[in-house]
């Protein structure tokens, strides 16, 4: 069984914290410098990916050595959205379900299946 099935939010972002306080690093994490850390590490992604094909990005994820350095920028990305939430006090959950909604309104399945137009294109 995957960890992601029985791992909780809560669970990640009190492994996050107790990581963070371990080192002292409250002091450093206000809103802003970690919205930085997590548009850095989502660059650092993207990056991986820049100016390839199709092929190659599908390539990259069926190497292991370049999968490993995929899944350590996603997990870097992951860090700081969690300990974001963490020390802000937001609920990802609620905040997921509250954008899906709203998406959902915007993205209806008759106008968007098969389509990736953004909701303002739509006719």
């Amino acid at each position: 069984m995957k960890t992601d099935q029985i791992t909780t939010l809560d669970e990640l972002k009190r492994k996050v914290q107790q990581f963070c306080e371990e080192r002292d690093w409250d002091q450093f994490h206000n809103p802003k410098d970690l919205a930085i850390g997590v548009s850095t590490e989502a660059n650092e992604l993207l990056d991986i990916f820049r100016f390839k094909t199709e092929q190659q990005t599908r390539d990259i994820l069926l190497n292991p050595n370049k999968r490993k350095h995929v899944e350590e920028e996603l997990a870097d990305t992951l860090f700081f959205i969690l300990r974001f939430a963490q020390m802000n006090d937001i609920d990802l959950n609620d905040i997921l379900e509250n954008k899906l909604k709203k998406n959902n309104e915007k993205y209806p399945v008759e106008k968007s299946k098969g389509n990736n137009e953004k909701y303002t294109e739509f006719e």
